[in-house]
């Protein structure tokens, strides 16, 4: 289009000036001239547009704080991994991810139907990007891991030869196959589900073996299938079904009992089909021995591992020598294993979706700053506690989470717009007696700061009722609100509350437990890091044979903030 443009700017000056009235000389400078002015704007008009768009691809977005080129260009190394395999998956991920923000920095695959799942490619626009990235060790471990999965998951020829090792007098080709598994049992509340799962998947990863859970339609009615082409499901005809309701301390395949009778060592392993592995609250120091070296040097050669826990019982692992390098290169910052591994496994099912997006852009969308407040009272006949009333209240207004009331004449004055910013409160509760006192408050009185508040509670279950399929669908919907949230407060001890602090990678406010009806001093403090707790940890030394302290062995292993014998995984810093 430009020489076309050029030869008509021509034709036209060299008809407003006939040549009998120019001499030859003056004719030609002219020409020169008007072709020169006219490749000069031809220059700039194709030059322009070019800049403007290096500038919209690496500018400074003024109103989010970050380049977002820095995801293409950005290249810091990470710790004990220095292959080149590594720098090129790195590089191929930075460009994969620049392109499709919904891999959240490479932890997920693409390749998945969408309208299966639009959680897992929706979920980024409802929430910032997390401040923790997952290092390149991790990623190759979670792609090794969906290929064992493809490989050795339901359905294929090495799970099938694997089961046929459970039944009477038959044999498998398992040496061939290479395929062991560790099945998770349905147990406790939904909360402990959740971050029980991403420990046994850890244990999985580390052991090379294949995670299968058992929960049947309600588990594929909460999640979406977190791997690719295949399935984490036990299957419902699974051999050892009808079993799990009498597995237990006691039973025939217990490791513990067995370890309690003397019936298990090298030789005595090496012929078991299966052992059952009871790491719930209740275990037994004998049950604990799973946390020893020399333990899981045994377990290693058993086909199947079923196992009960309802723990997030990663912080031991990190005690564990023979795993003790492998997680350090995994997660180079300690605290973020559930974060991580929680954003992996755990996409919202479209049905759930569905309840998130709705109250999210029915009540969260608009605000300038969303706050979460999770509150769960476990005396659950006490009804509204002034004592808790009077605990959350103080920690919200002496955070500064939320602001103080105006009293006498400051109460009349008129917000400006400026100082009219919105804060949404989402409360989670199972009765609406907080929330109620909350949002009258808020109501009837204006704030020091001139801030509105709203105040929002999506259910009042009353009491938990974890059977209850659209009771589950409304927890889950609740954490992950939660999560979504730009600061956060939680209740002590809490694995509802757990969950929704670390799929947002937050550090909440926890509101400690009262004791005999006082209030804790302070109401609340700041988790040390995004992780659960663990609340029943081992205290063994496995080498020494005898009690020690496990919160004071290594930095990044220490005791819980809400419960002083529990174990969290933080940042060596």
């Amino acid at each position: 289009m430009y020489p076309s443009r050029r030869r008509l700017s021509l034709s036209r000056a060299i008809d407003k000036q006939p040549e009998e009235q120019l001499g030859g000389q003056e004719k030609r400078c002219r020409f020169l001239g008007a072709m020169r002015i006219t490749e000069i704007l031809a220059f700039f008009m194709v030059l322009i547009p070019v800049l403007l768009v290096i500038v919209a691809m690496f500018g400074y977005d003024q109103g989010n704080g970050f380049v977002e080129a820095s995801r293409i260009i950005r290249m810091e190394p990470e710790p004990n991994v220095t292959s080149s395999d590594d720098s090129t998956l790195h590089r191929d991920q930075e460009q994969k991810d620049s392109v499709d923000l919904s891999l959240l920095g490479g932890l997920l695959v693409s390749g998945f139907k969408k309208e299966s799942c639009l959680s897992r490619y929706q979920s980024y626009l409802y929430r910032k990007d997390s401040p923790y990235r997952p290092s390149l060790h991790l990623l190759l471990k979670l792609r090794a891991y969906e290929e064992l999965h493809k490989r050795c998951g339901p359905g294929t020829r090495p799970y099938t030869n694997a089961e046929r090792l459970l039944k009477p007098k038959q044999t498998g080709e398992m040496e061939s196959e290479g395929c062991k598994y560790v099945v998770w049992m349905s147990f406790s509340g939904l909360g402990n589900r959740i971050i029980s799962i991403a420990s046994v998947f850890l244990y999985a990863m580390l052991t090379n073996r294949v995670l299968l859970i058992e929960g049947g339609e309600q588990f594929a009615d909460l999640f979406c299938e977190p791997f690719l082409d295949t399935t984490w499901l036990l299957p419902k005809d699974f051999t050892l079904t009808s079993q799990f309701s009498g597995f237990g301390q006691n039973s025939a395949h217990c490791h513990g009992d067995m370890l309690k009778r003397k019936l298990i060592n090298g030789s005595s392993v090496s012929s078991l089909s299966h052992l059952y592995l009871h790491l719930a609250h209740d275990y037994n120091d004998h049950d604990k021995m799973f946390f020893c070296a020399e333990d899981q040097n045994l377990l290693k050669n058993v086909p199947w591992l079923i196992m009960r826990t309802n723990n997030f019982f990663a912080p031991s692992l990190f005690l564990i020598p023979s795993f003790e390098e492998e997680l350090g290169m995994m997660f180079p910052e300690k605290g973020t294993v559930f974060h991580h591994l929680g954003r992996y496994l755990f996409h919202p099912s479209n049905q759930v979706w569905g309840l998130i997006t709705r109250y999210y852009q029915a009540y969260l969308a608009k605000a300038d700053e969303r706050i979460g407040l999770q509150i769960r009272v476990f005396d659950e006949k006490s009804g509204v506690s002034p004592q808790v009333t009077k605990q959350i209240i103080s920690c919200v207004q002496n955070e500064d989470l939320l602001p103080k009331l105006s009293k006498g004449e400051e109460q009349h004055k008129q917000p400006s717009e400026e100082d009219s910013k919105l804060k949404s409160v989402l409360v989670t509760s199972l009765t609406t007696g907080y929330f109620e006192i909350l949002k009258t408050m808020y109501w009837e009185n204006p704030t020091v700061t001139r801030e509105v508040i709203g105040i929002h509670q999506p259910s009042h279950e009353g009491h938990q009722q974890t059977e209850k399929l659209m009771h589950n669908r409304k927890a889950w919907a609740e954490m992950y609100l939660l999560s979504l949230t730009d600061k956060l407060v939680i209740s002590a001890w809490s694995t509802f509350g757990y969950v929704a602090q670390g799929l947002g990678g937050l550090r909440a406010w926890i509101l400690y437990k009262q004791e005999n009806q006082t209030n804790p001093n302070p109401p609340c403090g700041r988790a040390m890091s995004p992780d659960p707790c663990f609340h029943a940890p081992p205290y063994y030394d496995c080498k020494a044979k005898q009690g020690t302290d496990t919160g004071n062995v290594v930095p990044h292993v220490r005791h819980c903030e809400d419960i002083s014998w529990g174990l969290k995984l933080v940042d060596n810093s």
